[in-house]
């Protein structure tokens, strides 16, 4: 049976396990902190500050533990990859088909790991580079910031200091984590070995550490942000995949503003899912940028 012909595309099962799973693996958001089960569309929950212990005496009255109650409300974000192809996929065997989806698999789950950062750290649309109005709220927001004059362990230092709480994890550019990478001690060895240019979580003198681009936005916004990190405690963002859509094929129509598909003799395929997040207290991150002249 070809694998282009249903409207409603059944993807094979390890490309579709691969498009989610790298829609989360690319993501250092993903990375420091972990996704939680979330209910679809806007939902809201209640959260407490921590109690306080007590130490009773012997036949001593016990004391009332005080804590704040707090609302948090988590919002969807839809967030979709749409690729058109030659109609004549439909006619090819299975085993080009197959590589059209693999084309679909290999590039749709780093696109949707890149928005998830960009929303999250800078609040824009990937494929504009600019502002998208429903998301208010946003890391790059916070008042601590730090200006940087080339990769260094005082960066992380001074932005720790700002940071209201324990931050737990540090978000690079490239181009700031290579300065890491390339100071040596007096015999040549590398100063953090444990530092990789990854969204894996790897180490920086105790930090934990995801490095990707999506920090300074560069391969989407026109102009760059000059921002090369994000010191944090991130378990202030709440964040999970509300709905996976999946992927569908699409042959009649206009579905991305590109002219009508069966005008052009393309048919397209869209990957698609819904984000929610929320962002706690903002103070309790710091802004690595470079210095403001």
């Amino acid at each position: 049976m070809a694998s282009l012909t249903s409207a409603s595309l059944e993807l094979p099962k390890h490309m579709a396990k691969g498009i989610f799973e790298e829609a989360q693996l690319g993501s250092t958001i993903a990375a420091l902190s972990g996704a939680k089960p979330m209910l679809f569309g806007e939902s809201q929950s209640m959260t407490f500050s921590n109690p306080k212990a007590q130490f009773v005496g012997e036949g001593a009255q016990k004391s009332h533990s005080p804590v704040t109650p707090s609302i948090i409300t988590v919002k969807p974000y839809k967030t979709q990859v749409t690729m058109r192809f030659n109609e004549e996929v439909k006619w090819a065997d299975e085993d080009y088909q197959l590589g059209v989806l693999q084309q679909l698999a290999d590039k749709s789950g780093p696109a949707l790991a890149r928005a998830l950062d960009l929303g999250v750290y800078h609040g824009v649309n990937p494929l504009t580079g600019l502002a998208f109005a429903a998301i208010t709220k946003f890391i790059n927001q916070s008042t601590n910031r730090v200006e940087t004059a080339g990769a260094s362990i005082a960066d992380l230092d001074a932005a720790e200091a700002l940071v209201a709480g324990i931050p737990n994890g540090a978000a690079l550019d490239p181009t700031y984590a290579k300065g890491f990478r390339s100071v040596r001690d007096s015999e040549g060895r590398r100063m953090f070995p444990d530092l990789r240019l990854q969204t894996e979580p790897t180490d920086l003198d105790g930090y934990t550490t995801s490095v990707s681009d999506t920090i300074s936005a560069s391969e989407e916004v026109a102009v760059d942000t000059g921002i090369r990190g994000f010191v944090g405690d991130y378990s202030q963002i709440y964040w999970g995949v509300q709905r996976k859509i999946g992927v569908r094929m699409i042959e009649f129509g206009d579905p991305d503003g590109e002219g009508d598909l069966q005008q052009f003799n393309q048919i397209a395929l869209r990957a698609e899912l819904v984000y929610g997040w929320v962002i706690g207290d903002l103070d309790r991150f710091a802004v690595i940028e470079d210095q403001v002249a």
